[in-house]
């Protein structure tokens, strides 16, 4: 997805949920100053033509881990879920929220980090973003910069789905998502029923 088609579901989404707009784009040229390079080209070589499963965090995870195959993308804290069970994910998309040690090791073996900016984790970026080594890619939900990208997706388990679809996977794959979750907080909720409109773009019905 190019950011003309991304555009006007940003706006949505931002009017949705009252975002900072401008604050969305000041994270954004954060991330763009503290990046020391830019993996987009990696990424894609780890995706293109590739069978692809994107990993959420939710409970379901766990049992569900019998059902990963190919390249393994984990939202969020899905990487630790993974990772403490002898799976190292092949890229973590991240708005670092979940961030834990477990990443810095991740990365440091060549997991790559997709890591979102958005208006309220400028502190996050500061932390995070120079502790990682390895492989890290930089990605906005606003307008794009030229080292900083819009792949399309809102939360970390669709993003990492748009990204998997824009960079070329020869088939996409589910595991840890349950959209139907009445246990969270309205925010999260609202999210998910993003989640589930924008993955059902990409010709998935979760």
């Amino acid at each position: 997805m190019n950011y003309d088609e991304w555009a006007p579901l940003y706006d949505e989404i931002i009017d949705y949920f009252a975002f900072d707009r401008d604050a969305d784009a000041d994270a954004a040229t954060l991330l763009a100053t503290l990046l020391p390079r830019d993996d987009l080209e990696p990424l894609e070589r780890l995706i293109r033509g590739r069978d692809v499963t994107v990993c959420g965090n939710a409970p379901t995870l766990v049992r569900e881990i019998g059902r990963v195959r190919g390249v393994v993308l984990a939202a969020d804290g899905a990487a630790d879920v993974l990772y403490a069970r002898g799976v190292r994910p092949g890229a973590v998309f991240t708005d670092l929220d979940g961030a834990t040690d477990a990443f810095c090791e991740m990365n440091a073996a060549g997991t790559i980090m997709v890591v979102h900016a958005h208006g309220d984790n400028s502190n996050l970026l500061r932390r995070w973003v120079p502790r990682f080594s390895g492989p890290i890619v930089g990605t906005t939900q606003g307008p794009p910069l030229p080292h900083v990208h819009n792949l399309g997706g809102f939360s970390d388990g669709d993003r990492a789905a748009f990204a998997a679809d824009h960079l070329g996977a020869a088939t996409i794959r589910f595991a840890g998502f349950d959209l139907d979750d009445e246990a969270v907080n309205p925010m999260k909720r609202g999210k998910l029923r993003f989640a589930r409109r924008l993955l059902r773009r990409l010709g998935h019905d979760l």
